[in-house]
């Protein structure tokens, strides 16, 4: 999936500071947490294994990296859930790719060509920030990694129902921004 989020310029200046083990534990006690909710709405519990690629901020290119491990009830079969976030002046690209754990390694190493594809139109890059006139979001980057993982319950059943289908999605749409928009630049 790819979308762009204009919730502001997301600060950085958190990143080396996060407990990634911490916060992964919060996760894991929130989405338990949230399983109620899931059920009573029909649909699966879910259980967040793990990290699947622990969270990794590359401050020069601006861009957050990591991947979850999440098991759903009825099944012994793991799903990855690979997240990028590009940071621009006024939001973030978000990018996810589900799948199964064994594909880890390909979608792995298709990420860097993936974000040296992309990069934000002049002017509305991480670095083009002004503080007087650009608003800035209510989270940093760990709030990038936790926030808004529960909100959306109808997301992680079709994550646990069509995984392979929504990673074919990816990469068919991928396909066509490369071919259609140019493949370089994108603005909001």
């Amino acid at each position: 999936m790819i979308e762009y989020d204009p919730s502001g310029y997301v600060q950085d200046d958190d990143a080396a500071d996060i407990d990634y083990d911490d916060l992964l534990k919060e996760m894991q006690d929130d989405t338990e947490e949230a399983n109620a909710e899931r059920e009573a709405a029909g649909f699966e519990r879910i259980m967040l294994v793990g990290w699947a690629s622990t969270p990794y901020y590359d401050a020069k290119l601006n861009v957050l990296h990591w991947a979850k491990e999440l098991r759903f009830s009825g099944t012994s079969a793991t799903t990855l859930n690979y997240n990028v976030r590009l940071l621009g002046r006024r939001g973030v690209l978000n990018l996810q790719a589900i799948g199964d754990m064994p594909q880890l390694p390909e979608i792995r190493s298709t990420i860097p060509a993936i974000i040296r594809s992309v990069e934000f139109a002049k002017g509305q890059q991480y670095t083009d920030f002004n503080p007087e006139i650009d608003e800035v979001a209510a989270y940093g980057i760990g709030g990038l990694v936790a926030g808004k993982v529960l909100a959306k319950v109808g997301a992680f059943a079709l994550i646990a129902k069509f995984g392979k289908v929504i990673l074919a999605v990816v990469a068919a749409g991928w396909a066509a921004i490369r071919r259609f928009g140019g493949g370089k630049s994108t603005n909001d």
